[in-house]
């Protein structure tokens, strides 16, 4: 049974939202602070956490921040906020996705079990295992991203992109095909995804982001990987 932490203070969504992952077989745990959700995902070890960003005795960032320093399970943001600092202050933090209030419950469904299957196992071909460059080193069965010296971390939906373009060195990687393998079918067209975290990795991995030597945009069609 996948185990769903919901960290949310209106009592009102949350029982909606327990109601909803439990009729479809979700386990679910729920928070109403930051504290008691950093608590709650030590004990229970949920797959995947439902975060909003505005909760009563600390900002939601902190919560991220909290989880990353030692897991990689998913984290969907759940918040009212839309301004585009705010969405990239939960993405640099570590969030997964981004959605938000008021949102149809189909599409968070939709974007949970997309999360949930981000993070299954999916096994490398031995040749592509290790990706090295001048300015970083890759190594993908391990996921460990080393820059200058240092680990660098990524988030799940980050790594799972980086993968995909890395084991296809040189090769156009088309925008529907990253989105149909990362966020899946029913997000074939939201390419604003794809910017956005696109952006995260050269920020990670790029010495001028803003002249991309590794992760190379092809406008109107996708991305490629220069090793």
């Amino acid at each position: 049974m996948t185990r769903v932490l919901v960290v949310e203070d209106d009592p009102q969504l949350v029982r909606a939202l327990v109601i909803n992952l439990q009729a479809r077989q979700y386990g679910v745990d729920s928070a109403p602070d930051g504290a008691t959700a950093l608590r709650l995902a030590a004990d229970r070890r949920p797959d995947v956490v439902l975060l909003d960003l505005g909760l009563p005795d600390m900002d939601g960032v902190r919560v991220i921040r909290g989880l990353r320093g030692w897991s990689r399970m998913p984290i969907l943001v759940l918040s009212a906020r839309q301004t585009s600092e705010e969405k990239v202050a939960a993405l640099d933090a570590g969030a997964d996705d981004f959605v938000t209030k008021p949102f149809s419950m189909n599409e968070l469904l939709a974007r949970l079990r997309a999360a949930v299957r981000r993070t299954e196992q999916q096994p490398v071909p031995p040749a592509t295992t290790r990706v090295g460059t001048a300015d970083f080193t890759i190594d993908l069965l391990v996921k460990k991203l080393v820059r200058d010296g240092h680990d660098v971390r990524l988030t799940p939906t980050e790594w799972q992109l980086l993968e995909i373009l890395v084991t296809h060195p040189g090769k156009l990687v088309t925008q529907r095909q990253l989105l149909q393998e990362v966020w899946g079918v029913s997000q074939s067209g939201k390419t604003n995804y794809l910017r956005v975290y696109m952006a995260q990795l050269r920020r990670k991995l790029e010495r001028d982001p803003s002249s991309p030597r590794y992760l190379i945009t092809e406008a109107g069609m996708g991305y490629r990987f220069e090793p």
